[in-house]
């Protein structure tokens, strides 16, 4: 089997690779009847040089492999009829601009393994970026309180050239006795919660949280469902299940913890049919204590009112002003609401967040890929194949029809 690896061609353009030059040599003693081929590219965080001098072979030409393997979304003028692909393709939302991406791959009959969707036998994800948007999510919205606040000027991410050298610069940072909340206890929480509990921040209940005003050192609180949604029809137990496949019977339980709350950081994923967190005119409130949020979850004019577009690695963080509702230059007016929206944060560091994903690729994906795929790991998230959608994606079929 012969394995391409796309230069990627998405704008803005993405450092990431789906494995590192060190794990291709790996797959390929693990795997020795796979070929692997390298299209060149100059906005790798991994040079071409770093591919060629372990013997590498780099081609532009990969029309001859079976399977190609990219990170985002590959370009409708560079699909090969026939393959295997395996990107993060943003279609099973039925997103607007991917339609035209997703016709293209029915009619040239590609195999398309969303990486978004691949599962073990139990139903959980196995791969993804999540914990690189929670380490940086978090290093950012604290870098936008220390700048908003003028008490320190952490070091850009994607500046640092990897992950430890983001942390020494946490590491000089004397917190004030701040409050922060997270959400959530995914992937993306668990990413954020490395940085914080790095920073030695106490953790407290959602109930100590709320009774402790003005705390004597940082504190932070992880906030799950059950703290932030009830159900409308009252009761003492939460059921999450039956919130997850029944949003549309909870409401809103926040409120309380915008009283509070000094800086949060939002990584919970947000179902539209699910209850905001907070509306733009509880914001006006006298008592709305948030300052800083740094929305992870970058789910536009989403939960969180405030997050009306999303920003870049550049140019990451914008203000919100509470009584207009407009954005404003970022820490210009010291009672505004400091945003942190930026929607590619594992971008910021390209090789951890690679190595990461090469890491999965190679013990949870590539035995299923280039093996027996016994428990239809490749199966379970292949959204097209031979022109159709497969059953589990039919769904998809008025969104791929163009109605």
């Amino acid at each position: 089997m012969k394995v391409g690896i796309l230069r990627e061609g998405k704008t803005p353009p993405d450092k990431r690779v789906p494995l590192t030059p060190a794990q291709y040599i790996e797959v390929q003693e693990k795997f020795p009847e796979v070929s692997i081929y390298v299209q060149p590219s100059p906005i790798r965080s991994f040079k071409d040089e770093a591919y060629t001098a372990l013997g590498i072979t780099l081609k532009e030409d990969l029309s001859d492999c079976d399977v190609l393997l990219g990170v985002k979304e590959v370009r409708i003028a560079d699909f090969i009829p026939g393959k295997i692909y395996l990107f993060f393709s943003h279609t099973i939302k039925k997103q607007e601009y991917n339609r035209r991406l997703l016709q293209t791959v029915l009619e040239k009959k590609i195999q398309l393994v969303d990486y978004e969707v691949l599962t073990n036998k139990d139903g959980f994800r196995i791969i993804g970026f999540g914990r690189f948007a929670g380490l940086v999510g978090a290093y950012n919205g604290l870098r936008a309180f220390g700048l908003k606040n003028e008490l320190f000027n952490l070091k850009p991410a994607h500046e640092c050239d990897d992950l430890e050298e983001m942390l020494q610069h946490l590491a000089k940072v004397n917190l004030p006795p701040l409050k922060i909340a997270i959400t959530g206890d995914g992937r993306v929480a668990q990413g954020v919660l490395e940085i914080l509990n790095h920073m030695n921040i106490m953790r407290v209940s959602p109930e100590a949280y709320l009774n402790v005003d003005e705390p004597e050192q940082a504190v932070y609180v992880q906030l799950l469902p059950n703290n932030y949604v009830k159900s409308k029809a009252g009761g003492e137990t939460f059921d999450i299940l039956h919130f997850f496949n029944n949003p549309l019977d909870y409401e809103n339980a926040f409120l309380p913890f915008t009283k509070s709350i000094d800086m949060l950081i939002a990584s919970a994923y947000w179902d539209p049919k699910a209850p905001v967190l907070f509306s733009a005119d509880e914001m006006k409130a006298d008592d709305f204590r948030i300052s800083v949020i740094s929305d992870i979850t970058c789910d536009i004019e989403g939960s969180i009112p405030s997050t009306k577009k999303a920003s870049t690695i550049d140019d990451p963080f914008y203000d919100y002003n509470f009584e207009t509702g407009e954005l404003e230059e970022a820490f210009s007016n010291p009672n505004n609401l400091s945003v942190q929206a930026v929607d590619n944060l594992p971008c910021e560091l390209p090789k951890d967040a690679s190595l990461d994903f090469g890491r999965n690729l190679i013990d949870k994906v590539f035995p299923s890929l280039f093996g027996d795929d016994t428990d239809e790991i490749v199966a379970r998230a292949s959204i097209t194949k031979d022109g159709k959608l497969t059953e589990k994606f039919s769904y998809l079929q008025d969104y791929a029809d163009g109605e």
